[in-house]
């Protein structure tokens, strides 16, 4: 009982003390009693509120400045449909003579399609997406001040996505062009364009990032990986038109968006202005694009690579293979420069990324010179390449027939240093996937461990191993003793760099570590 009282006194004497505390020290304003929000609120100062204004300012002002030379470009497509009958409706004597009148066959349904453009000259030539026109039976063009214009269509390119069109027209107002190479990541930018039928919307947004490659959007190998991101509201509609910097002037065309909706979702992307303007002025001069090339598969440097090259940092770009068609030279291969090698400086500009060398090289006519520095298994070396132009058909060929089951095949031999087994390319492979002469020699991936350093490297009954590239010297693999041979003498996180053979697609450069 007494041990109850002597708490309760206690207690009592913390809580008098706590009070007590509270009263001095708000006595010396050294406490003040308030709700958790105070009623008036904290006021804004005067020069944040000009702050603001100014940056409100300058959205209206760019608004004014660039709506006017931005289009809403309507699109036209005649999809002919032909009339069938169905084993189940034989049709009666009408439908027997309709089918020998053409125009009862055939009949055209009219897609119709939107999108925007930004005029960039008086004369009446815009820049818009390729996607936006292409395959159009008719275009149209209308501006903010309501006047329409049937457009023509100079010319377009798929690997760019950008295309350029022509009203007759005199005396239109005109969008800035920027310079996309100053911008930096942060700074603001403006959308234009006509999404979801609501015609000349803007929004606002930052840079998000720059050098963004998209996978998956054009398979096309020249394809460019050098996407403006950008935070700005794009939508279906904003295809073609201008995104735009703090001073009005355009630096890139809207072009794409990711979202699992089809609608906007905070990420749009932009392509550069200095890539649109080379391939508009293109267009206009030679009716086609004059890309300049080098001839080699090229991929961003990955840990493996980086460290088989003696690099320090993750950084350049990785020569995977020479140009897919074996038709065409690659000037890289004749300069000397070999897949395996990191390309790590271009022009005298150090390299970090394959956006950055796509930028150096598509600064660049084809025919000119350019110097290409390599790291090449520790060894740095310097090759000048004259540059070549893109083959008409910049697809590339692929078979999509997939070897399927092996026949009588040999017995595998497996490689857990590699996670892979491997035997080597029988005949009945080489008939059905119809495999090149240089390959038949090699050893084909039989089985790949998804635990193991291949998963998703190599592939199984699609890749062939051809030849160990480093550690040196070169040996060809035609036997799985040859493999073995060079594995017996790497440990577990030594590197190993093949040149492989994928079926259908062609050849390429991989460096895998050792498990």
């Amino acid at each position: 009982m007494g041990t109850r009282i002597s708490r309760a006194r206690f207690g009592a004497a913390v809580i008098t003390a706590f009070v007590c505390g509270l009263i001095f020290a708000s006595s010396f304003d050294f406490t003040r009693f308030s709700f958790a929000q105070d009623g008036k609120g904290a006021k804004v100062s005067s020069a944040q509120v000009q702050s603001l204004a100014e940056t409100g300012n300058a959205f209206e002002a760019i608004a004014d400045h660039v709506t006017p030379s931005v289009v809403s470009i309507q699109t036209q497509r005649l999809a002919r449909q032909i009339r069938s009958r169905t084993p189940r409706q034989p049709g009666g004597l009408e439908d027997f003579f309709r089918n020998f009148d053409p125009q009862q066959q055939q009949q055209a349904q009219p897609q119709e399609a939107s999108g925007t453009g930004f005029i960039v000259s008086k004369d009446g030539y815009i820049i818009t997406n390729n996607h936006v026109v292409a395959d159009a039976d008719k275009v149209t063009v209308t501006l903010l001040d309501k006047r329409t214009f049937t457009a023509k269509v100079i010319g377009r390119d798929p690997t760019t996505d950008i295309a350029v069109i022509k009203v007759d027209g005199g005396n239109l107002p005109v969008a800035s062009l920027g310079d996309d190479n100053a911008a930096r990541v942060g700074s603001w930018v403006v959308a234009i364009g006509n999404p979801l039928g609501l015609d000349f919307t803007v929004t606002a947004g930052i840079i998000s990032a720059k050098g963004r490659p998209l996978n998956g959007l054009n398979e096309n190998k020249y394809a460019i990986s050098d996407f403006i991101q950008t935070d700005a509201a794009i939508n279906p509609g904003n295809s073609g038109g201008p995104l735009v910097n703090i001073r009005g002037e355009v630096i890139g065309v809207n072009s794409a968006i990711a979202s699992g909706t089809g609608y906007y979702a905070g990420y749009g992307f932009a392509i550069p202005v200095t890539l649109a303007k080379q391939v508009m002025d293109d267009l206009i001069a030679y009716g086609k694009v004059r890309r300049a090339v080098i001839g080699v598969s090229i991929d961003n440097a990955n840990p493996e690579d980086a460290k088989a090259a003696g690099l320090d940092i993750v950084t350049g770009v990785a020569v995977r293979a020479y140009a897919y068609n074996a038709d065409s030279v690659s000037s890289a291969k004749s300069a000397g420069i070999e897949p395996g090698d990191v390309i790590v400086a271009a022009d005298g500009k150090t390299i970090d990324r394959v956006s950055t060398l796509q930028r150096i090289v598509r600064s660049h006519k084809p025919g000119e010179s350019l110097t290409f520095d390599v790291m090449r298994f520790g060894s740095k070396k310097s090759f000048k390449v004259k540059l070549t132009e893109a083959p008409d058909d910049t697809k590339t060929v692929a078979s999509n027939e997939v070897p399927a089951g092996r026949d009588n095949a040999p017995e595998a031999r497996k490689f857990d240093k590699l996670g892979i087994s491997v035997e080597p390319v029988s005949q009945e492979l080489v008939t059905r996937a119809r495999v090149e002469e240089p390959y038949r020699k090699g050893l084909i991936v039989s089985d790949v461990n998804v635990s193991g350093p291949s998963y998703r490297r190599l592939g199984t009954d699609q890749t062939i191993l051809v030849e160990v590239i480093n550690p040196g010297p070169k040996k060809p693999l035609k036997t799985a003793a040859d493999l073995d041979g060079v594995l017996s003498k790497l440990k577990s996180g030594d590197l190993i760099t093949l040149l492989v053979y994928d079926i259908g697609s062609g050849q390429r450069a991989v460096t895998l570590k050792v498990q």
